[in-house]
C-alpha cells in the first residue's frame, strides 16, 4: 500500500522559514516524479513545485519562485520543500504527490497523495 506522509508544517511569522518533508513507502520512490501542492478552503488545489525522478529537473509556480526549493533524497524515500521568506498568502494545507511519469503541474497527473500538513503564516 502506497503511503505519503507529510510533516514539518506549523505556525510561522511572515518572513520566516519552514521545511516540509514527505516520506514515501509502498512504492519504488526513484521511479516517481514528486510534486507539492497547496489548498485553501474553497479553492482548487494549486501547484507549488515538482521534481523529476533523479532530482535533476525542478519546476515552480511563479508565486513561490526564488523563495521555495524542492529537493529529494532517493536513499531515504523522502521529498522536501524548503520554504523561505514566507508570506501570509502561503497559508494553506500542503500536500505531496507522486507521479509515475514526468514532473507535472496538473494535479490530475499524480497517482498518489498524502494527507497534507497545515502551514500558517501570520502577519
Amino acid at each position: 500500500q502506497v503511503q505519503l506522509v507529510e510533516s514539518g508544517g506549523g505556525l510561522v511569522q511572515a518572513g520566516g522559514s519552514l521545511r516540509l518533508s514527505c516520506a514515501a513507502s509502498g512504492l519504488t520512490f526513484s521511479s516517481y516524479a514528486m510534486g507539492w501542492f497547496r489548498q485553501t478552503p474553497g479553492k482548487e488545489r494549486e501547484f507549488v513545485a515538482a521534481i523529476s525522478r533523479g532530482g535533476f529537473s525542478t519546476d515552480y509556480a511563479d508565486s513561490v519562485k526564488g523563495r521555495f526549493a524542492i529537493s529529494r533524497d532517493n536513499a531515504k524515500n523522502t521529498v522536501y520543500l524548503q520554504m523561505n521568506s514566507l508570506k501570509p498568502e502561503d497559508t494553506a494545507v500542503y500536500y505531496c504527490a507522486a507521479n509515475l511519469d514526468l514532473p507535472a503541474v496538473a494535479a490530475d497527473h499524480y497517482d498518489h497523495w498524502g494527507q497534507g500538513t497545515q502551514v500558517t503564516v501570520s502577519s
